[in-house]
C-alpha cells in the first residue's frame, strides 16, 4: 500500500510539472530567437597619471616645454570579443589641475600602423594649489562608429601649455575609464 501511494503521489507530481511546462512554452515563438540581445558592460581603467611640472621642463635646456605626451598600448582592444561583439564605449576622462593656466588637451586612438582613429580634444580649466579644478569629459562611440574603436590599439595623450608670465607650478591627476557594452 506504500508503494502505490509513493507512487500515486510522484505520478500526480510529474503529470502537474508536465503540464506547467507544456503551459508556460505555448506563448514562446522560437522564431524570434535571433531577436534576443545580452548586454553586459564592462569598465575598464585605461591610464591614470600624477604630473607636475618637472615634466614640463626639457632635461636638456631647462626650457619650459610647451607640449607632453604619452603613449599607452590598449592590448585588450584586440581580443576577439571587442573585434566582434562590441556594441558602443562610453570613454570617460577626469583631470584635477592645480597649474594656473589652461592646458589643452587631445587623446588620439591609434592603429597598429599609427594611423588615428579618431579623437577627443578639450581645454582643461585652470586651477590652483589652495583650488583644485576638475574637468570632466565624455566622449560616446557608438555603433556608427564603433569600428573606429575596433581598428584602434594605442591611446597618445597629449598636453599643450600656451605660453604665459605667470609661474608655471602645480599638479595635474588624470584619470581615464571606458565603459564598454557588448551584445552577443
Amino acid at each position: 500500500m506504500k508503494f502505490l501511494y509513493f507512487y500515486l503521489k510522484n505520478f500526480l507530481k510529474a503529470t502537474a510539472l508536465s503540464f506547467l511546462l507544456v503551459g508556460c512554452a505555448k506563448d514562446i515563438d522560437l522564431n524570434q530567437r535571433e531577436d534576443i540581445t545580452l548586454g553586459p558592460d564592462i569598465q575598464i581603467d585605461l591610464l591614470i597619471y600624477n604630473i607636475n611640472q618637472t615634466q614640463f621642463v626639457d632635461t636638456i635646456t631647462g626650457a619650459l616645454k610647451t607640449r607632453i605626451s604619452d603613449t599607452v598600448r590598449l592590448e585588450f582592444l584586440d581580443d576577439d570579443y571587442i573585434q566582434n561583439d562590441l556594441s558602443s564605449v562610453e570613454f570617460y576622462f577626469r583631470h584635477i589641475n592645480t597649474f594656473p593656466r589652461e592646458i589643452e588637451s587631445e587623446i588620439r586612438f591609434l592603429s597598429e600602423t599609427n594611423s588615428e582613429q579618431f579623437s577627443i580634444n578639450y581645454t582643461i580649466k585652470p586651477g590652483a594649489s589652495a583650488n583644485p579644478v576638475m574637468t570632466d569629459q565624455y566622449e560616446l562611440i557608438e555603433e556608427d562608429r564603433i569600428n573606429l574603436v575596433r581598428r584602434s590599439i594605442k591611446m597618445v595623450v597629449e598636453l599643450e601649455v600656451p605660453p604665459g608670465s605667470e609661474t608655471f607650478k602645480g599638479e595635474l591627476d588624470f584619470a581615464s575609464k571606458g565603459l564598454f557594452s557588448f551584445d552577443f
